[in-house]
């Protein structure tokens, strides 16, 4: 699955669920109830939704490391100096 094909709402309500999850297993209480995502209020939801969209935005536009070395030692096409 490429990052232009997941959905920021899918992305924010799967980290909701990961922090919740992760935020029960540091308590080490085995009774605390996280909150579900159909609990969480409709303003935190957008909130989470917009931070999401953007997190896609930004990875979606950030070369990647291989991307940015890639050309590092090598002229583009047409642009080399040739010469002895």
């Amino acid at each position: 699955m490429s990052i232009q094909e997941v959905a920021p709402e899918q992305l924010a309500q799967l980290f909701h669920h990961y922090h919740q999850a992760l935020t029960a297993d540091s308590t080490g209480s085995s009774d605390a109830h996280p909150e579900s995502w159909e609990q969480v209020p409709q303003q935190e939801k957008k909130r989470l939704v917009s931070a999401a969209r953007l997190t896609l935005l930004e990875l979606s536009t950030t070369p990647t490391k291989k991307e940015e070395g890639s050309g590092r030692y090598f002229a583009k096409p047409g642009e080399a100096e040739w010469g002895c």
